[in-house]
């Protein structure tokens, strides 16, 4: 790689089909600047091949793109832009091994119930790549998310719709009060370098080392906690019960991809407590078949066909739910429901948009109704309710008018509970786990019972003063408050907080706002200033700063696929995101049925022009400052034409828009004035496409409306994927003439 590459990596559903269309225009364009983009695989079809070279033949091994990447990402030349992965659910990671073994890959099959050490590591390898196994290795530095300008004057004159929201909405948000993560934290801070071990003291006696090895800094926070099974079983049955009673739809929110060991363990409860007798006379046979409440619903029914008294249970299933109260659902024509797949509902995704819908979700018989949002964990459960009292006071926010709030997020390496993975075990036996240092000092402990959830997290220092560093910066550069959200009565957050007063010392914060608050508090108080139209910078940890850059772009832009995602590396480099990926998959699902991709780029439009931008600072390139001088008014441009996608067959899809952003940027590379020679190159382009429009467009609408075959849903065929994605013979070819 030479120091002016950008890498763009390649993933999963929605973005990576979108690759195939735009990227080859990226190209084209960057090698006029002598910037050359390329592609590195961290799909989850790639991390599987990547995994398990021995069984594979030479010519389908891959490289390890994730661990190259990882290792860049620690260089000051890193310069990657990061689409949306799937972060995989088991459910997920089981369809992609299926897929790629009928494409001729000899993999192992997914130990459900690993017995023999050979196939319990092959669970520990798979595991790996499961959940959030790309955002922890890429994000060596912090996250700075915002809505940029002419995306947020764009909402403003253009605002998307936001349901009325009624004064007597039944709507609210249920949590543990006990015996969830955050009543049973514990934090402590490391003095001196060196390990901890995890361990099991069972009350038998017996002591299992549950992990041997967790190397900690100096000034590293590290904390632990657990999730109680039996508070949790009977806060379920209690809140399955109050939504019976109060005549709403029961939903449970959960983030089980990236929480990616305890969630689906909790999933898998919430299904048990809604079914609780189906799974006292059938679980037992339902377990032997290897057929799991925590892989949902949607994974049981599927299998039932294979048992001889699969009929009964279904019906047994079926008598069940219909006791309940109803279900919010997934997909209400297809019946399919909250408790389809732990994958299907992800709380980030799944709670601002039911809050932008009045409060709504989707009901058994098709119609939007009040929903009791179930989210056991305390620790930001309240945010999402205060929102909702506010709603239910107020109004719909109006996204005409109201203000933003951007983010500040503390992620750096692995920070806090999305660093957990490994460090995250569903407890057999009645103990205490203990994590104890090299000198056998007990540093953090816990009770725990048989099938409790703990786990153990970190936050080492570095990414902590970082993280205060950033805060003050974007402060100082918009004169906005900035508000850690932090309760001092929580563990973590108390030593979060002195590290904090010690590390602001050293900034300049004369004159700026920088407030302290939990986040009930900071929430009530963003909410009032964005409804008088004034701006806010939240400053969070991992999960609250993925929460609330969906909560708050979602009512604001519409989506939260607008932001600017920059994460500026501690070593350096640059980390460029764009976007979320939680509507992916029904874009890819309406793409195969209509030949139609919904997918909006403009998250990969706003990336790549600071992505250039980093790279003409980093390496002195002019002209690549041009082409991200050149692409933000483009950008603009395309927004204020109205050329993101349309939400039916007729009109330009995801293909259309890169057209137009294409032709935009054309023109502006031709019309600036800093550089006469890359006017000249792409004054005949401009011309080209301008002329070419109406011819273009006609061919990118005259596929629409037909089933369409890509050969994969987690591994397309290269060939077939370009083909789909490129139907445009006068747009390819009027590209070309660039190189």
């Amino acid at each position: 790689m030479t120091d002016s590459t950008i890498i763009y990596t390649h993933t999963d559903e929605a973005p990576a089909l979108a690759t195939y269309s735009f990227l080859p225009v990226v190209q084209a364009y960057a090698s006029t600047a002598d910037v050359r983009v390329e592609t590195r695989d961290i799909s989850l079809a790639g991390r599987i091949i990547a995994a398990f070279p021995e069984f594979l033949d030479e010519s389908q091994r891959i490289d390890d793109a994730l661990a190259e990447l990882g290792a860049l990402a620690n260089k000051p030349e890193a310069n990657i832009i990061k689409l949306p992965n799937v972060s995989a659910s088991s459910p997920q990671l089981k369809a992609a091994i299926v897929e790629l073994q009928q494409h001729g890959y000899a993999l192992p099959d997914y130990p459900d119930d690993p017995k023999t050490d050979e196939e319990r590591q092959l669970r520990t390898r798979y595991d790996k790549v499961m959940g959030s196994a790309v955002n922890p290795v890429l994000r060596q530095g912090n996250s700075d998310r915002r809505a940029p300008a002419s995306v947020k004057n764009y909402a403003k004159a253009h605002p998307h719709r936001m349901g009325a929201w009624s004064p007597d909405s039944h709507t609210n948000v249920a949590h543990m009060e006990a015996g969830d993560f955050r009543s049973t934290e514990r934090s402590a801070v490391i003095t001196e370098p060196g390990s901890l071990r995890i361990e099991l003291v069972g009350d038998d006696g017996s002591t299992t080392v549950l992990r041997e090895s967790v190397p900690v800094l100096a000034g590293e926070v590290v904390d632990s906690s657990v999730m109680r099974v039996a508070a949790l079983r009977d806060f379920v049955a209690a809140q399955i019960a109050r939504a019976k009673a109060e005549g709403v739809l029961f939903s449970v929110h959960l983030k089980a991809t990236m929480m990616k060991i305890s969630d689906p363990i909790i999933f898998g409860h919430v299904v048990r407590a809604f079914l609780p007798k189906t799974f006292a006379r059938y679980g037992a046979a339902l377990a032997t078949a290897g057929l799991s409440p925590n892989d949902g619903l949607g994974a049981i029914f599927a299998g039932l066909d294979s048992l001889p008294d699969g009929g009964e249970i279904r019906a047994s299933f079926d008598a069940e739910l219909a006791e309940g109260p109803p279900l919010a659902m997934v997909d209400s024509d297809r019946g399919i429901t909250n408790l389809h797949a732990p994958s299907d509902v992800i709380v980030d995704a799944s709670m601002p948009a039911m809050i932008r819908a009045s409060g709504h979700m989707w009901g058994p018989d098709g119609n939007e109704a009040d929903t009791l949002a179930v989210i056991p964990d305390s620790c930001y459960a309240g945010v999402y309710q205060v929102v909702i009292d506010d709603c239910r006071d107020h109004g719909a926010f109006d996204p005409a008018t109201m203000g933003s709030v951007s983010n500040v997020g503390l992620m750096a390496q692995a920070a806090e509970e999305y660093g957990s993975h490994d460090k995250t075990f569903e407890i057999p036996t009645d103990g205490t786990v203990r994590v104890v240092d090299t000198a056998g000092k007990v540093v953090l402990e816990a009770s725990v019972g048989a099938g409790d959830v703990f786990r153990m997290c970190q936050a080492k220092d570095v990414p902590i003063r970082d993280w205060v560093k950033l805060a003050v910066k974007r402060a100082r550069a918009t004169g906005e408050p900035a508000v850690f959200w932090l309760d001092e009565g929580r563990a973590h957050d108390a030593n979060l907080i002195a590290k904090i007063g010690a590390y602001l010392q050293d900034e300049d914060t004369d004159g700026l706002q920088i407030e302290i608050m939990p986040p009930e508090q900071a929430t009530a108080f963003s909410l009032e200033r964005i409804r008088r139209g004034e701006n806010t910078i939240s400053v969070t940890g991992n999960v609250l700063r993925d929460y609330l850059t969906d909560l708050f772009p979602i009512m604001e832009l519409g989506t939260s696929a607008k932001m600017l995602s920059i994460v500026p590396l501690i070593n350096g480099g640059g980390l460029f995101e764009t976007g979320a990926g939680g509507s992916a998959p029904k874009h890819v699902q309406q793409l195969l049925k209509e030949n139609y991709l919904r997918w909006d780029s403009l998250g990969e439009f706003l990336a790549l022009a600071v992505s250039f931008e980093q790279l003409a600072q980093s390496t002195g390139n002019p002209r690549a400052q041009v082409l991200s001088d050149t692409l933000d008014r483009a950008t603009g441009t395309f927004l204020n034409e109205d050329r993101s996608p349309t939400r039916r067959l007729g009109g330009i899809d995801n293909r259309g828009s890169h057209f137009y952003l294409a032709l935009y940027w054309a023109q502006e590379l031709a019309a600036q004035t800093e550089d006469a020679q890359l006017a000249q190159a792409f004054g005949g382009l401009a011309k080209l496409l301008a002329d070419q429009e109406q011819v273009i467009v006609d061919e990118l609408i005259a596929v629409q409306g037909s089933p369409t075959d890509i050969g994969g849903y987690y591994q397309p065929v290269p060939a077939l994927a370009e083909a789909v994605m490129r139907p445009s013979t006068t747009f390819n070819e009027a590209i070309a003439t660039l190189g």
